[in-house]
């Protein structure tokens, strides 16, 4: 698979324990992506951060680390994104994404050698 130069980076930011359907929202929207036919996802994993109801969310040693953010990026071109993202205002209750314009360098992938 090829990309564009010029692509789009989506970023999807929900808290860890967010789910759709009894299942973890992040790893949907990973599996989505990759059922859609993106380029790929990455999910990390915040270790403080707050959202729209200005709760803070820690990972501090005192407290459990529930509801920690979390990021999902994709970069792929415009139409793949936006074909995703009806999908995603469907599964996302409490969230923020964004989109913005990427300049892919490099994407790759060993042949098996």
């Amino acid at each position: 698979m090829n990309l564009p130069r010029e692509a789009e980076l989506l970023r999807v930011f929900i808290g860890e324990g967010d789910k759709y359907d009894g299942r973890l929202l992040y790893e949907l929207i990973v599996e989505k992506a990759r059922e859609q036919g993106l380029a790929g996802a990455t999910v990390y994993r915040g270790i403080l951060g707050f959202g729209a109801n200005s709760r803070v969310h820690t990972s501090k040693v005192l407290r459990l680390s529930e509801g920690l953010p979390v990021v999902v990026e994709i970069v792929d071109t415009s139409e793949k994104i936006q074909a995703l993202l009806p999908w995603l205002d469907e599964v996302i209750r409490e969230g923020l994404v964004t989109l913005e314009k990427a300049t892919v360098i490099v994407y790759r992938h060993n042949h098996g050698g």
